[in-house]
């Protein structure tokens, strides 16, 4: 399967919500040994070894509701991050599960984060084999 072409991604927070929001994704993507790696003011990277996601802290004026999806290397991760984000306070937006519609390997799990984006884990691979 080809490697994925984002080298990273940076989602907007508002300011009352910001250290809330960091601690919730350090929490629902520590299945993928997501931990802080940087942090500037107002900013902060995530990820397992360099800083893919990045969480700003910014004034917005629009709606939340973003969808993005982390690639996991299995389903028992995809099964690790919905039960890590819902016990970190996140809204479940889809149990972990076969999506055939999408394709017969695909499984996924949906949660809404603290602001209301749709975070998506999912792994392309059949049951048993790792990426």
């Amino acid at each position: 399967m080809p490697s994925a072409n984002i080298d990273h991604l940076t989602i907007p927070v508002p300011e009352e919500h910001f250290d809330p929001v960091v601690e919730w994704y350090k929490k629902a993507l520590s299945p993928l040994g997501y931990t802080e790696i940087m942090r500037f003011p107002g900013v902060v990277g995530l990820g397992s070894e360099l800083p893919d996601f990045w969480i700003a802290q910014k004034e917005i004026h629009i709606p939340s509701g973003f969808h993005f999806a982390f690639s996991a290397p299995n389903q028992i991760a995809v099964d690790t991050f919905h039960r890590a984000a819902t016990d970190a306070g996140g809204t479940c937006n889809g149990k972990p599960g076969l999506r055939p519609e999408y394709h017969k390997h695909y499984y996924a799990a949906y949660v809404l984060d603290p602001i209301g984006n749709n975070v998506e884990m999912v792994t392309h691979c059949p049951e048993g084999l790792e990426k």
